[in-house]
């Protein structure tokens, strides 16, 4: 069966369609509704609508939810940080989803790409065709006489059936622009310290970076200083202000997931009372009021210390914005 160009094209603006939709549902951040719960519980039902749209049918290629609320266990007692890590836990999952998703939307634009290109090159020709019959009419030469023709295609006597027209070379994606000049040369003005301690000198590197409010060249380098030294003396540092840099570029949620693992992996760190503080804030930007209350009154409790001292003007300016019961 070959497909016609106006079937190809409806396949391909539906494609376009489902991918336009998925891109939609994982903005979280921009959705203006007041409870995290509701707005994940409504991009988890978009996907499984979405599965439905790209997989029809019940054969394997549907796939099982891989979302879904965890059961506690009778008289089993959850961690104290649940409340706060369930909806990231939930998010990792669904954006894990959405990009399955969007690979097979991309195979289908790749294999509709394909099959365009191959109509384009076997189109049949009108000329001597046999209506009806179904059978292939026997070449001629100039004179009208039927010759043979070889396994090539080439005519015995004649000359040679016209070569198929070359196939479309796909358009290159466009590359992401690169930084403007005046960017690079302000970067290259920060200078990287050079004290002898190595360590040392990748953390505050990072930290210049994110001081100067270059805030991607600051996640990039403080990410490569916890790949190089996770256990280092300054880790609770590097993690915290690698999210304070997601947070002070407009990722918030990106910002949390920091906070949690700076948080979750030494409580006793120096710079884990300022993440689980700023995770209160992060999720305040995401109007998630229950969880930014839980995060605020763990800290409240667990970091007494610092609440009235030095996070507390932080402290107070947080919890004035937040109506917690």
């Amino acid at each position: 069966m070959v497909l016609m160009p106006s079937r190809l094209t409806g396949l391909r603006q539906a494609s376009g369609a489902v991918l336009a939709l998925m891109l939609a549902g994982t903005a979280l951040p921009a959705l203006a509704q007041s409870n995290t719960e509701l707005r994940l519980n409504k991009v988890e039902g978009e996907v499984r609508a979405l599965q439905r749209k790209v997989f029809p049918g019940n054969g394997d290629k549907m796939f099982t939810p891989e979302i879904s609320a965890p059961t506690p266990t009778p008289g089993a007692r959850l961690p104290s940080t649940s409340a706060m890590t369930d909806v990231l836990t939930r998010m990792d999952a669904l954006e894990s989803q959405v990009a399955r998703l969007t690979g097979q939307v991309e195979q289908n634009s790749n294999r509709i790409t394909q099959l365009e290109a191959k109509l384009a090159t076997t189109q049949p020709s009108t000329t001597g065709t046999s209506i009806g019959t179904g059978t292939q009419p026997l070449a001629t030469n100039d004179a009208g006489v039927p010759v043979s023709t070889t396994p090539s295609g080439q005519i015995a006597g004649g000359t040679a059936t016209p070569a198929p027209a070359p196939r479309p070379t796909p358009t290159p994606s466009p590359a992401a622009a690169a930084p403007s000049s005046s960017r690079v040369q302000a970067v290259s003005a920060i200078v990287k310290p050079s004290t002898g301690n190595a360590e040392e000198d990748e953390y505050s590197y990072g930290y210049r970076l994110w001081e100067a409010k270059f805030y991607p060249e600051a996640q990039q380098q403080l990410k490569m200083y916890l790949e190089r030294y996770p256990r280092g003396s300054r880790a609770s540092w590097g993690r915290n202000l690698l999210g304070r840099a997601y947070l002070d570029d407009g990722n918030a949620l990106e910002a949390a997931k920091w906070f949690v693992q700076n948080y979750q992996a030494d409580k006793r760190g120096d710079r884990a009372p300022d993440s689980l503080l700023y995770l209160a804030i992060s999720m305040k930007q995401l109007q998630d009021t229950k969880r930014a209350c839980i995060a605020l009154s763990e800290f409240g409790s667990t970091y007494a210390a610092e609440a009235a001292g030095r996070l507390k003007s932080v402290y107070d300016t947080t919890k004035g914005g937040l109506k917690c019961s």
